[in-house]
């Protein structure tokens, strides 16, 4: 997220988890590490087979078929490799995150997709009040247009994450516990084989990389078919992208960001940055620490959170990011995600404007 699995692993790697609670995805490039060793089947290991006899009539299964099932997933040590944050002292360089994105051949994708599925990415825009840019973004960026959708059994990822989480950085293990449950949940209700269904690295799913709880959360069948499906339906996809921003506050006709410049006093310019992307000032705030908004935001009535991007050893970039930029970051904890999904959104808008063709 060059071979398919090389792809997605890196845009992984270089992202860190949906907000639809997904994993934290980075900035930097994966680093390099030894060969994985392989898979090993949990069998019947005694915390798996607890969380089996715990979950399994709640979930629909008969505890014995839980466990049979729990039994045949598999610990991944690349699963726990990848989980990991890259090396500290990696530096983030948005100008290279951007370029990662917004380049040609996901612009033809993003042409393509947008053609084939206008009417529904219109349907979606009119109905939750999300723009189309936006919403092809998010799936650009999540999967090249459901070209990378994860080359890992779920179940394998999930297991592993939730009974092996590794050390090293904070355990995250009781949330793909739950994630766990969510996703043998969802396969019940949507008659999924739960040993054949693949995603991410970190359990997520389909053409937006929802996490299960997402799925069962904010999905919806956006093609009437009569299920959900966002692995085989883009459709659906795109009606469960905008109804997940517009569940999680998305404004209908509010712009994501402001050009802003930021003042030279470095006690105001760290004063403005502290909040990071929760929006705290109004524009009269910003304008009495010495920070200059361009006229559009100066006229913004909301607040405004003062965006960072840095850019390796060149100077950062800074925008006035407003109630829609916070809510991209539920999807995804990370500002560079929000503006790449914003650029690569607003070029394909321009390219279709200028009547470019996939």
């Amino acid at each position: 997220m060059r071979p398919r699995l090389e792809l997605l692993l890196l845009a992984a790697c270089l992202l860190g988890t949906t907000a639809h609670a997904k994993a934290p995805r980075k900035h930097a490039p994966p680093a390099k590490h030894a060969k994985a060793a392989a898979p090993q089947a949990y069998g019947e290991r005694a915390d798996v087979m607890r969380f089996a006899d715990q979950y399994a009539q709640e979930l629909g299964y008969e505890a014995a078929a839980l466990r049979r099932l729990l039994a045949q997933a598999k610990r991944h040590p690349r699963v726990q490799q990848l989980i990991m944050p890259p090396p500290v002292g990696t530096a983030k360089d948005w100008a290279a995150y951007r370029a990662r994105f917004v380049e040609p051949k996901r612009l033809a994708a993003g042409l393509a997709f947008w053609q084939q599925h206008e009417s529904a990415l219109a349907r979606a825009e009119e109905r939750y009040g999300v723009p189309a840019e936006i919403v092809a973004g998010i799936i650009g960026v999540e999967t090249f247009y459901g070209q990378i959708m994860g080359g890992f059994r779920v179940i394998d990822a999930l297991a592993t994450l939730s009974f092996d989480f590794p050390p090293g950085r904070r355990d995250r293990s009781e949330f793909f516990r739950e994630e766990l449950r969510q996703f043998l949940l969802l396969c019940q209700r949507e008659g999924l084989d739960p040993l054949a269904v693949k995603g991410s690295y970190a359990g997520a799913l389909g053409y937006g990389q929802f996490m299960p709880g997402s799925w069962n959360r904010h999905a919806v069948d956006f093609d009437a078919s009569g299920r959900i499906d966002l692995i085989a339906s883009p459709e659906d996809a795109i009606g469960s992208v905008a109804n997940f921003l517009a569940n999680h506050g998305w404004q209908r006709g509010l712009p994501t960001h402001f050009e802003i410049a930021l003042p030279v006093d470095t006690v105001a310019r760290a004063t403005l940055l502290a909040p990071d992307i929760k929006p705290t000032f109004t524009a009269a705030q910003l304008s009495e620490q010495g920070a200059r908004l361009a006229e559009a935001g100066q006229a913004h009535a909301g607040l405004l959170a003062v965006i960072e991007l840095q850019n390796g050893d060149a100077a950062p970039s800074y925008v006035a990011g407003s109630e829609n930029f916070f809510t991209l970051t539920r999807y995804n904890w990370s500002s560079y995600y929000a503006m790449a999904v914003i650029e690569l959104g607003r070029t394909l808008a321009a390219s279709r404007v200028a009547g470019q063709k996939p």
